[in-house]
């Protein structure tokens, strides 16, 4: 019987000291596995913010080399402080200036605390309880905001439907491997081309953005035109029954002018060349025509009133008696009329002052060169060549009278006109 119950507390005994072992094992096994007999040197990081992706025994890396774990994560105020775990071995090669920067593996995957060491750093190595920052450089940030911006679309994206896409290209290019490779080959190529030509291509973005502000600014005046142009069109679309018959009347006068073009073509080519002289000599005494048309416009109301027009007694308003000069008869061949002037453009403008003697009357401002010139020798009767400033003083002394105005108000060209009948003739004045 003692034997027995001896036996039996053995045996309870035996159970605890096995349960005993298995919870120290148990114990072993999580201290092991959170590593509370592995030599590390503590550090913390801080940063704004941790996420989701990053858990307690993420990798920390430095250059891609697992150089420690992290610990715990606690958040603080501002932000989180990180408990690192890095390797005694390789904490040696981390100064102190180091920054961090929290990085996913995968596009889908946790994330992990990479350490940036400065280029040519001379700081000492990370020693235990040091503080490492997170890494605030332009590019650190944007990559991050960059990570920070897809995951919400990764996470929007529905896996099935993704995996449709993935299986229908993966089909898609199933057997068209070589064609994918030289569609690439050649892309390469032409990429390789288009290299050189990238600054005149910047130049050309940036004209165009010159050219786009441009039209910016223009743009209300474009609207305008727009929408006059509307209007335009819309008057030509109610103006096409009259639009249609002018095209057919035009084509019907195209074909007339065609038609008589050929049937005169050799007359039209005859009248340009003997049109070539007339035309030189009016381009030869072009010159005189504005002036002589003016002239023409302001002797109108001058003649008028010496020929009586409005009047009840029309005519030339003149008392002449016409006397024979000794110049004896007629003979032909000597007293034969001849045109020899042969002296260029001239013009007699109207409101020359006459002058006494053989001088010419002062030249008007831009007519220099179309007054004419008096003759050397006086002509009949002392007055010089016709129309001579000698002549015009006693026509304009005669007109006068008639006209009501002094001497120097009568037109110069009253000498063309009335000259050759005065001339060689007797006048007596009342």
């Amino acid at each position: 019987m003692r034997n027995t119950r001896l036996r039996g507390l053995a045996t309870r005994l035996t159970g605890v000291a096995f349960c005993l072992v298995l919870v120290l094992l148990a114990d072993l096994s999580v201290r092991i596995y959170d590593k509370e007999f592995t030599e590390s040197v503590s550090v913390t990081l801080r940063t704004d913010r941790v996420g989701n992706q990053l858990r307690v025994n993420s990798d920390v890396k430095a250059r891609g080399v697992l150089v420690g774990e992290v610990r715990a994560i606690e958040a603080v105020e501002g932000g989180a402080e990180i408990e690192l775990a890095l390797d005694p071995d390789t904490v040696s090669l981390l100064p102190k200036d180091v920054t961090a920067l929290l990085v996913p593996k995968t596009l889908f995957g946790e994330r992990y605390v990479q350490l940036s060491i400065p280029d040519g750093s001379t700081a000492m190595p990370l020693a235990e309880g040091d503080v490492i920052e997170q890494d605030r450089s332009a590019n650190a940030i944007e990559l991050e905001r960059a990570f920070d911006e897809l995951l919400p679309v990764l996470e929007s994206v529905q896996p099935h439907k993704l995996a449709s896409t993935l299986s229908a290209v993966a089909t898609a290019l199933d057997g068209r491997g070589d064609q994918v490779g030289d569609t690439l080959v050649l892309a390469a190529n032409y990429l390789e081309e288009f290299n050189p030509n990238l600054p005149r291509l910047h130049e050309n973005v940036r004209d165009l953005g010159e050219v786009a502000q441009l039209y910016g600014d223009i743009s209300p005046d474009l609207l305008d035109a727009l929408t006059d142009t509307a209007v335009t069109l819309g008057t030509v679309d109610e103006k096409g029954p009259e639009l249609r018959d002018l095209y057919g009347q035009v084509t019907t006068t195209s074909g007339d002018v065609t038609a008589f073009l050929r049937a005169n073509a050799e007359n039209l080519i005859l009248l340009a060349a003997e049109s070539r002289e007339p035309l030189e000599a009016a381009a030869r005494y072009s010159p005189g025509f504005a002036c002589t048309l003016r002239a023409l416009d302001e002797l109108k109301p001058a003649m008028d009133a010496v020929l009586g027009a409005g009047t009840n007694r029309p005519g030339l308003r003149m008392q002449g008696h016409v006397v024979t000069e000794p110049r004896g008869a007629y003979r032909p061949g000597a007293n034969d009329p001849a045109h020899t002037a042969d002296s260029g453009p001239r013009c007699y403008p109207s409101g020359v002052t006459p002058q006494e003697g053989m001088s010419p009357a002062p030249p008007q401002e831009g007519m220099d060169a179309l007054v004419p010139a008096p003759g050397d020798d006086a002509g009949v009767a002392g007055l010089g060549l016709p129309n001579s400033p000698q002549e015009r003083q006693l026509l304009s002394t005669l007109l006068a009278g008639d006209l009501g105005v002094d001497a120097s108000e009568v037109p110069g060209w009253s000498s063309v006109l009335v000259g050759g009948v005065y001339r060689g003739t007797e006048v007596h004045l009342r």
